[in-house]
């Protein structure tokens, strides 16, 4: 039977700096469960699934079903807590991306965006209705803010709009890039108060009057990601369903900066995928006369994304640790999120041009990776808006426009 190190080791082979050793015994057994899983299920038609951007059948009802959010695993020795620790979302988050990105991205919608949606904009009664059917994944959700001509500016205005008539709400306007909304049980749709010029956000449902969404085509990352657009014609919200603390920007702040480590957390775990799935390659590919894994240049290639993927694992645990400690600094995750996506193009390149010609073909996992680096370089936060947000926090002067 193997020890607790042993186990470490063969879940994190690239954590040089043992960073896991700090997970209890219950989150490293509750991770041991989920890689078994995602590789005896999932692995054989993972490359199918990217390339014919479907997802994986069974996967979300599979993920609900091991509660990566009310596991008792979890909790153990943390008794009287509401949320897992922060040291294991990032364990979680790099274990699932350093499988797929895609699916990350899916359930990073879903269990960040989207329930922290109704965690921070909704009353006691709709926290009480929404979080425990959308955390055991009885409910679908994601996050209706982009839209086609608003992105990282949607501070200034949404075009999406919300007039009150009577004791509902008439909404109308267009989203875009919304993870997941074809098969959203309930759409937290952000729109503009036309009376206060301020955003609220609406409980809307996928399937009523006046709604509807299809399916973005011909995407070149993160394929499996069913991204919508979503059209809103006069449709009807009730007053109650209005999520009742979202009432300005600095609402909606809470829930952005609340995920975005998430997304550095993202780009480490997809730095080891590409390290895993080159190493993967290199062992088996030869080139005059011997395994390339030989090669002087190859293996200075190999220590380097090691070393991308090291030290981003280090900047995740501390943002981890002070956001354990309720320390959620909007600069800290702009760093975080900011350098290490940028990490992640370098490492996927380097991964890629070691693999060659053959590194463009899906059935070799680095070029998924490399495909799906593009996507979370310019999500949640570009670079450059990113670098802004650092860069204003130096300087006491805004360059955002």
């Amino acid at each position: 039977m193997q020890n607790r190190e042993e186990v470490l080791k063969e879940l994190f082979p690239e954590d040089v700096l043992k960073l896991s050793r700090d997970l209890s015994d219950g989150e490293v057994e509750f991770l041991r469960q989920m890689v078994e899983m995602l590789e005896t299920k999932y692995r054989p038609n993972l490359a199918k699934n990217w390339a014919n951007a479907e997802v994986p059948e069974g996967f979300f009802e599979d993920m609900g079903n091991i509660g990566y959010l009310t596991n008792p695993l979890l909790f153990q020795g943390r008794e009287g807590k509401q949320t897992t620790s922060q040291l294991f979302q990032f364990f979680f988050a790099f274990t699932l991306s350093r499988f797929d990105i895609s699916l990350n991205t899916l359930l990073g919608v879903h269990s960040g965006l989207g329930l922290n949606s109704f965690v921070f904009g909704g009353d006691d009664r709709q926290r009480n209705e929404y979080v425990p059917k959308l955390a055991t994944h009885q409910l679908r959700t994601c996050f209706a803010l982009t839209e086609p001509e608003h992105g990282s500016d949607v501070a200034w205005g949404l075009d999406t709009t919300a007039k009150k008539v009577g004791d509902k709400w008439i909404l109308n306007g267009a989203k875009r890039w919304i993870g997941g909304a074809n098969v959203a049980d309930v759409i937290p749709v952000y729109a503009q108060d036309v009376e206060t010029n301020k955003p609220k956000c609406f409980i809307v449902k996928r399937n009523q009057t006046g709604v509807k969404i299809d399916v973005i085509q011909d995407k070149i990352a993160l394929k499996i990601v069913p991204n919508c657009n979503i059209y809103l014609e006069d449709v009807e919200v009730l007053e109650e369903d209005r999520l009742q603390n979202i009432n300005s920007f600095k609402d909606i702040a809470k829930v952005l900066f609340s995920t975005r480590a998430g997304v550095a957390f993202m780009a480490t775990g997809a730095m080891a995928g590409a390290l895993q799935a080159t190493l993967k390659y290199v062992k088996q590919r030869d080139q005059f006369g011997k395994k390339i894994s030989s090669y002087q240049l190859v293996q200075e290639k190999l220590a380097m994304m090691q070393a991308n993927v090291a030290n981003a694992m280090a900047l995740c645990v501390q943002i981890a640790r002070l956001q354990e400690d309720g320390d959620y600094d909007e600069v800290v995750t702009s760093v975080g999120k900011m350098l290490n996506a940028l990490r992640l193009r370098e490492t996927v390149a380097m991964g890629r041009g070691i693999c060659g010609g053959n590194g463009i073909l899906v059935e070799n996992d680095i070029a998924r990776f490399f495909a799906d680096a593009e996507a979370v370089y310019t999500y949640e936060g570009t670079h450059e808006i990113n670098a802004l947000v650092i860069g204003r926090s130096l300087t006491g002067q805004a360059a955002f426009n």
